[in-house]
């Protein structure tokens, strides 16, 4: 099981309310969404492992156990061209979970026209392997959802 961690402070939402059909729909995997407080930041990595793909406005971390977890922030975003945003890592970067990866302003996102939701997705997993889910107010580093594998949890029950 990998517990993955708010990279922001906001408030866990469902991912179904992300105004974007790739996560809403759960297109790229299940997870959550954070709506995040409008203060300047620093955005934390999910889990351990190495940063696999890097861009100003999303990220992805690969775990040991070959999980990834994508982080991105906001909607449309990449058409910022980096700006609002400034990398505090690089790819191939190992990373401890809860590190700063990024960091951002997400008024500056909003004031821009753009929503700064933050979807945050268990990438290719099964739609039953998110679980824990959180609900209201999250700070960053606090506990998001625990991704497991449905049919080795049930293997490991007596």
């Amino acid at each position: 099981m990998t517990t993955v961690l708010a990279p922001v402070a906001g408030v866990a939402v469902r991912l179904g309310s992300v105004p974007d059909p790739v996560f809403s729909e759960g297109l790229v995997g299940p997870g959550m969404a954070i709506e995040p407080d409008r203060a300047p930041g620093r955005v934390l990595s999910p889990i351990a492992g190495t940063i696999v793909k890097l861009h100003p406005h999303a990220f992805v971390v690969v775990g040991d156990d070959g999980r990834g977890v994508l982080v991105h922030l906001g909607i449309d975003t990449v058409e910022l061209r980096g700006e609002g945003f400034e990398p505090l890592a690089a790819e191939g970067d190992r990373v401890s979970a809860g590190q700063p990866v990024v960091a951002w302003d997400p008024a500056g996102i909003e004031a821009g026209g753009r929503c700064p939701i933050c979807p945050v997705v268990a990438l290719d997993a099964a739609a039953d392997a998110v679980t824990g889910l959180a609900t209201g107010a999250v700070d960053a580093g606090d506990e998001l959802f625990e991704w497991s594998d449905p049919a080795e949890d049930s293997r490991n029950r007596p």
